[in-house]
């Protein structure tokens, strides 16, 4: 049920602006970590010449968590990456025909990833990494259910009280004129 009133189109774009900072947040760190772990992996390798064995699976971790939870972000904001060449050169008039279409097409995507990315983390929950043994690999793929339910939250805003400013602003300025 979309929210009516505009108190609620406030509380739930207030909800979505949350979450879109959490997916920065996270993502941004994972990127920082990873940016620390790659030098020191060539440190330990070249200049003490005996390389570390965990930083290449620490960095293919973070880049898990740095896809997903950005990925979600680069949507909402609206700066993932699209190809937007025939829908540009569309009417304006079938433009906002097609843009619920692709909106339910990314909606598609994300259940995939709810669902496809769940039962991967339920079927190798039990495994353990070699270099980090405490480490469930089914914990290690939990970014990709919850960026996808991530993602798909932010369809539903967009489709029940449109897209945030910022994406609202960024798209304005490559559509086609009407």
């Amino acid at each position: 049920m979309p929210p009516h009133s505009p108190w609620m189109k406030l509380r739930f774009r207030a909800a979505m602006d949350a979450l879109y900072g959490l997916c920065v947040i996270v993502s941004g760190a994972a990127l920082v970590l990873i940016s620390a772990v790659i030098p020191w992996s060539v440190f330990t390798r070249y200049v003490l010449n005996s390389a570390a064995s965990w930083p290449e699976p620490m960095a293919i971790l973070l880049t898990i968590v740095l896809t997903f939870f950005g990925a979600a972000a680069c949507y909402r904001a609206g700066a993932h990456m699209s190809v937007s060449v025939v829908v540009r050169a569309l009417s304006r008039p079938l433009q906002r025909v097609i843009e619920p279409l692709a909106e339910l097409l990314v909606a598609l995507v994300s259940l995939f990833m709810v669902i496809w990315g769940a039962r991967l983390v339920e079927t190798t929950w039990y495994q353990s990494i070699a270099e980090f043994p405490a480490l469930s690999v089914g914990l290690t793929y939990l970014p990709i259910p919850i960026g996808g339910a991530i993602t798909l939250v932010f369809v539903a805003e967009r489709l029940l009280i449109g897209p945030p400013r910022r994406a609202t602003e960024a798209h304005s300025r490559t559509a086609a004129p009407d």
